[in-house]
């Protein structure tokens, strides 16, 4: 039996990783209707996954929490829940005589594209209408790459939508207090049952959740830090400046990137450093691209996107991954940007794609063994961009490049003061800088001098790094080459990349 608290035209907005008010499509189109719900659900099944970590719950939090600031001149706060999507959308449909749910198309892990068929089948069922928009410019759906660039840009040059809804649209604050009470909490291992229990500060962590948090180092970065974007984007340091931080803000979808991206074009005349402005646009576009391989084929989180690299033998050795999740590997700068990101949530491009090669090819460790590690550490966590960027540094999709980093090479030419080595190594602080890349070249009377013991203040390295790297370059190589290799290679070519049937008749010939 209905209970008839409102008859009318309701419109309910399911709140995934769009956490904003601000040029979000979903929400913009249900204020067309007579009345709006909004409704985020702590999911237990997302609680529990291993790819998930408390950082990135109070992140979120944090987020919901600036949102229902927002609506306070509204009369009407984000109805949170943790249980299913399915209890919450029972619950609405007992409660209301109809609905139509609206939310974005949400690039996630196998567990929630499971589930969101799960809601879709509930909703024909119930003759519920849900409406999926577009997010990122990534498309559901697409067979063929060509001309998704142009479609993307298309996207991105789409005016920007405002918020502003007309007077008493939303259900009332007491209203949702009543809804939050009466839909099922299930069990969840996390045993939360509030907002507030995830709003526990982590001091390690710099990122706040939250629009006006996303704003402020957006225009502190189109501002003044972007001019140091170019020089600073590789180095573990300096990057935590001049480099955007946006990336949280982008993933839980706190600002939007066509937002971002048409803020970045309309600072452009404005300034002398164009090109690291050009070069930011530029990495934006492929965060979208990367999100889109993975739409196109989300199997990628379990299996080599390559297939043939199925059958590439790897080590298990769980001795060497637990000294490269703990940053005992004995190798400064992988030890350093392991503790930076773990402790942080944060770390460079160059410097994650480093501590990836160094896993998958100079320990020569399976990538899903560090994949939900990883993803746990990763405040900016983003499926659509993990896993076709973890395939593509342990050199697995057969197309691109095979890049197995030189720790040492990066450690001098991108920390050559050691100030990020000895930030995040202080064990290295009472040896001289110019061994602090290496410290194992100390000769035991310097050691001594130093009052410094190799193996017991800091550990050896775990692998001898020419012999490592020699194995590992061999041996993906020597698979590159192999005819199942090389057919499937144009499989991901054609499928994966923007490349015209010209190009793909050229890989044929080749």
């Amino acid at each position: 039996m209905k209970i008839p608290s409102f008859t009318g035209d309701l419109a309910v907005v399911w709140l995934k990783r769009d956490i904003r008010l601000y040029d979000h499509e979903a929400l913009d189109k249900a204020l067309q209707h007579e009345k709006v719900l909004i409704f985020y659900a702590f999911e237990p099944f997302l609680l529990n996954d291993p790819h998930y970590s408390p950082r990135h719950f109070r992140f979120i939090a944090e987020s919901i929490n600036e949102i229902n600031h927002e609506l306070l001149p509204h009369n009407t706060q984000v109805l949170i829940t943790f249980s299913s999507v399915l209890k919450v959308l029972e619950t609405l449909s007992n409660k209301f005589e109809n609905f139509t749910l609206y939310s974005h198309l949400e690039v996630g892990i196998n567990s929630t594209f499971q589930r969101d068929i799960a809601v879709s089948k509930w909703c024909r069922h119930e003759g519920v209408r849900w409406h999926e928009c577009k997010q990122n410019g990534v498309i559901r759906g697409l067979q063929t790459r060509i001309n998704w660039k142009s479609q993307w840009e298309h996207f991105m040059q789409a005016p920007l939508i405002e918020f502003n809804p007309r007077p008493e649209v939303f259900l009332e604050t007491d209203t949702v207090k009543t809804l939050q009470h009466e839909i099922p909490q299930e069990e969840n291992n996390s045993q939360s049952r509030s907002l507030e229990d995830f709003l526990i500060k982590d001091e390690s962590v710099e990122q706040q959740g939250g629009t006006s948090h996303g704003m402020t180092y957006l225009n502190s970065f189109l501002s003044e830090r972007h001019k140091g974007y170019s020089k600073g984007i590789s180095k573990p340091q300096e990057s935590r400046v001049s480099c955007s931080r946006l990336s949280p803000y982008i993933a839980w979808g706190n600002l939007s990137v066509r937002h971002i991206w048409q803020a970045s074009k309309e600072q452009r005349p404005h300034t002398k450093s164009k090109r690291s402005l050009d070069q930011f646009t530029s990495r934006l576009r492929w965060q979208s691209h990367f999100m889109q391989k993975f739409e196109s084929e989300c199997a990628m989180e379990f299996r080599s996107v390559n297939r043939a690299y199925q059958d590439l033998s790897k080590s298990k050795d769980t001795i060497k991954l637990e000294a490269w999740k703990n940053g005992q590997t004995g190798v400064p700068i992988v030890d350093a940007s392991i503790r930076c990101l773990a402790a942080t949530g944060y770390l460079n491009f160059r410097m994650r794609a480093l501590i990836v090669s160094f896993a998958t090819h100079l320990l020569w460790l399976p990538w899903q063994s560090i994949a939900t590690q990883l993803a746990q550490w990763f405040l900016d966590f983003e499926p659509g961009i993990h896993y076709p960027q973890l395939q593509m540094q342990a050199g697995e999709t057969g197309i691109n490049q095979i890049r197995i980093y030189n720790p040492i090479k990066n450690s001098y030419t991108h920390d050559p003061d050691g100030r990020f080595i000895l930030r995040w190594v202080p064990e290295l602080q009472s040896i001289p800088i110019s061994f602090v890349h290496e410290p194992y070249l100390l000769t035991p009377l310097e050691s001594a001098l130093y009052g410094f013991e190799l193996g017991v203040h800091y550990p050896r390295p775990i692998i001898n790094l020419k012999e490592a790297r020699k194995f590992a370059s061999d041996a993906l190589y020597a698979f590159q080459k192999e005819e199942s290799t090389r057919q499937e290679s144009k499989r991901v070519l054609l499928k994966h990349t923007l490349a015209d049937r010209k190009a793909w008749s050229s890989t044929r010939k080749g």
